[in-house]
């Protein structure tokens, strides 16, 4: 998938929203725990109530991982079924992986041939040869970390470089010349939308990958007011607010409801463009 049909789902769907798969076996909801793998079973329900006002979804390995074997066959589970079912949804594997050459390429491998993820999140901090092999791969797409939202982002991403340039700035400049607006997006946190606009001069075609909507605060129309470009060049990934939305039998709908509030306000932002 390139960046033009992603934007055409947006379009359709009237959405830039990306539901992350942050599942956690304490969290999710106790009649599907007598179930062989009661987080394939949470995220299938989840994805049923939700697929039409999505364009993504965001698997955290982290999750999965924590769980062994049983957990990463929930993962795969969860990816032929999205494969399956709603062959236009884009898969980002949350890995946050960063590594050698060699070993890059064997994740690379893992998550776009063996599982069939669209694509994976990176750290870029060991440089080019650490990122290539995602790049090489046809149709899939490296997203880089630029400027998270978490407190410790200022421990490195912002420390101030000669000629008064942030880190997370000379990362973006580096690397936006390594892929494409095709294969390449950058991780910038819902808390830090202030920075948009500087980051949307440096790369002003890319899509951005912003987490840190619902739960962690950010504001969607904040974002959407500095980041947005005119093919939208957003995903905005909710997670918490909706898988958790409620904990009960009721759960599908509660995660519906809380999808449909930001898919509304997404179609605002976008008619406000005119971009659909």
């Amino acid at each position: 998938m390139n960046a033009e049909e992603l934007f055409r789902n947006i379009q359709r769907k009237k959405s830039y929203l990306c539901i992350g798969l942050d599942t956690d076996y304490n969290k999710i909801p106790r009649m599907l725990l007598d179930k062989e793998y009661p987080i394939y079973e949470f995220n299938k329900h989840i994805i049923d109530a939700t697929e039409d006002l999505v364009v993504a979804y965001k698997p955290n390995l982290a999750f999965y991982e924590s769980m062994g074997a049983a957990g990463y066959m929930s993962l795969e589970m969860t990816i032929t079924y999205l494969r399956k079912h709603y062959p236009d949804i884009f898969i980002i594997a949350d890995a946050k992986r960063g590594d050698i050459g060699n070993t890059s390429r064997m994740y690379a491998s893992a998550y776009f041939k063996t599982l069939d993820c669209d694509a994976i999140t990176l750290s870029p901090y060991m440089g080019y040869d650490s990122i290539s092999p995602f790049l090489e791969v046809d149709g899939k797409w490296a997203v880089l970390l630029a400027l998270t939202s978490n407190e410790g982002s200022k421990d490195f991403q912002q420390l101030e470089l000669k000629g008064k340039k942030q880190l997370f700035e000379q990362v973006i400049t580096t690397t936006a010349g390594w892929g494409t607006v095709n294969n390449t997006m950058y991780v910038v946190g819902a808390t830090k939308a202030s920075v948009l606009k500087e980051i949307r001069k440096m790369i002003p075609e890319h899509f951005l990958l912003i987490p840190g909507i619902g739960s962690q605060g950010g504001s969607l129309y904040d974002v959407a007011d500095h980041g947005m470009n005119d093919r939208c060049g957003l995903l905005v990934n909710a997670s918490r607010s909706i898988l958790y939305a409620d904990v009960t039998n009721k759960f599908e709908q509660a995660a519906r409801e809380e999808a449909t509030q930001l898919q509304k306000q997404m179609e605002i932002t976008l008619k406000n463009r005119k971009l659909i």
